[in-house]
């Protein structure tokens, strides 16, 4: 969910309206549950280490294609929703794992909102495609999102009407998502669907369940908050020391964000602990979280080198928000670790839709011209958006014609990570500096944080893991 979206909902509007601008093996610290676990002896073999490729995915939002038939009630919610793509997310995904087949990274994590709304079917059919993927040599570890169990919201879409369907509860997820991380886990939370894993010689994934999910049906919507229980603290701390045993580094995985990716006042997002658990994680040395949640791209460091009232005393702490697989750019992290001088290198890249249409002759224009298609669909919502929160102004209708276009525009790049170090040719703009006559409502607040430059890339880091 995006902070356009956020900020309409805390404010009642129902979501329909909305346009994008945008465990049943447990321990009670960290009981050993896989003692044979097959990649044990490379790990033990301390000189068999090499550099692994891997590929870090979130918000993907995947909606299993039977469950909507392309009329008038899924046109309704998709154009009623927050940018992501769902018409095409089917072959979006199958894009992905085209992509996966063909450059063979090591493994790929998928950091939640794995589904749209936690449709069981929707799982179903996503976990054949992980069959897929695994079939062809790369391992693939998942945590769910605030989406993807016991969401009230699933639903089929057939003709004029949303039909209420099932969901899946956490066991049911540990089972179906088993071969992709849990059975291979080496250390289980027993109080969240937490688990630990040897990803790779020399490097573990601790793949935090952040989400808060055991209400949703009670409230009657998915609670879209989060934070790291105490327990799964304390296990982490557990973990951090079975690690050590081997000197291995170690990527923590969460869904909701362990930073603020955004300046803006809006809650959500971060976690909602996370001081606790930025203390946690310095104390361990964990200098290194993947999340997502948020939608867009963005990396954050911890204590913010551009603050003059840093700390300069603390250990850096880095936070990747890789931007939602289901929204355009339509982008994952691409990603390396070398166990000899722990450097990890990430780069965001786009899913290779034109490639993967080629190779299977499909005719579509929309897919065979992806990169343009999606990012006119983003554009527009965008722009609809814009130019809607114009309608009472006393602008002329050029000049929201030209300041929705500015928006739009800014938009597409700050959700591809972009907007901080490309927005100068904007800026110069009629329409973007029209917007600075607006002082009421989102927006005006909305650009000044697409626009704020950062010392970090948000599509670029190197970074060295915590020795142990």
């Amino acid at each position: 969910m995006d902070l356009w979206t956020t900020s309409l909902l805390k404010k009642g509007r129902p979501l329909l309206s909305l346009l994008i601008l945008s465990a049943s093996i447990g321990l009670a610290g960290c009981k050993n549950i896989n003692s044979t676990n097959p990649s044990e002896t490379a790990t033990a073999n301390m000189g068999d280490r090499k550099a692994v490729s891997f590929w870090v995915a979130t918000d993907l939002h995947y909606l299993d294609k039977g469950l909507q038939d392309g009329g008038q009630a899924f046109q309704t919610y998709v154009n009623g929703g927050d940018g992501k793509l769902l018409p095409y997310i089917d072959e979006i995904t199958e894009a992905f794992v085209y992509d996966i087949k063909q450059q063979k990274p090591d493994f790929v994590i998928l950091s939640g909102d794995i589904t749209n709304n936690g449709e069981r079917s929707s799982h179903e059919e996503l976990t054949k495609k992980l069959h897929r993927i695994e079939k062809a040599g790369t391992a693939v570890y998942v945590i769910p999102g605030n989406h993807d169990l016991f969401n009230p919201w699933a639903r089929a879409f057939k003709d004029d009407k949303q039909i209420v369907i099932d969901s899946i509860t956490d066991k049911e997820f540990a089972d179906m998502y088993g071969q992709y991380g849990y059975d291979e886990a080496l250390f289980r939370d027993k109080e969240t669907l937490s688990y630990a894993v040897r990803a790779a010689p020399g490097l573990w994934l601790l793949m935090i369940d952040s989400s808060q999910y055991l209400n949703n049906r009670k409230f009657g919507f998915p609670q879209t908050d989060g934070r790291v229980a105490p327990s799964t603290l304390k296990w982490i701390d557990e973990c951090v020391k079975s690690a050590a045993k081997e000197h291995a580094s170690i990527i923590t995985v969460l869904h909701h964000n362990l930073l603020d990716h955004t300046s803006m006042s809006i809650s959500g997002f971060k976690l909602n602990n996370s001081q606790e658990t930025m203390k946690n994680f310095r104390k361990n040395g964990l200098n290194l979280a993947l999340s997502g949640h948020i939608h867009m791209q963005d990396i954050r460091l911890d204590p913010d080198p551009s603050q003059k009232s840093a700390d300069s005393t603390l250990n850096p702490v880095y936070d990747i928000a890789t931007s939602a697989f289901a929204v355009n750019p339509h982008q994952y992290g691409a990603m390396s670790f070398d166990p000899n001088t722990r450097s990890v290198n990430y780069k965001s890249v786009p899913v290779n839709v034109e490639g993967w249409a080629k190779a299977n002759q499909i005719s579509d224009p929309n897919l065979t011209n992806f990169k343009a298609y999606a990012e006119k669909s983003f554009a527009k919502g965008s722009y609809t958006k814009a130019y809607n929160s114009l309608k009472e102004s006393e602008f002329t209708e050029e000049q929201k014609v030209s300041m929705a276009e500015a928006m739009s525009a800014l938009n597409v790049r700050y959700f591809a990570g972009t907007a901080g170090s490309r927005a100068a040719d904007l800026k110069d703009m009629p329409g973007f500096k029209l917007w600075n006559q607006v002082t009421d409502g989102f927006i005006p607040g909305y650009i000044q944080t697409m626009i704020a430059p950062k010392a970090t890339d948000n599509i670029n880091l190197q970074v060295n893991l915590t020795e142990r």
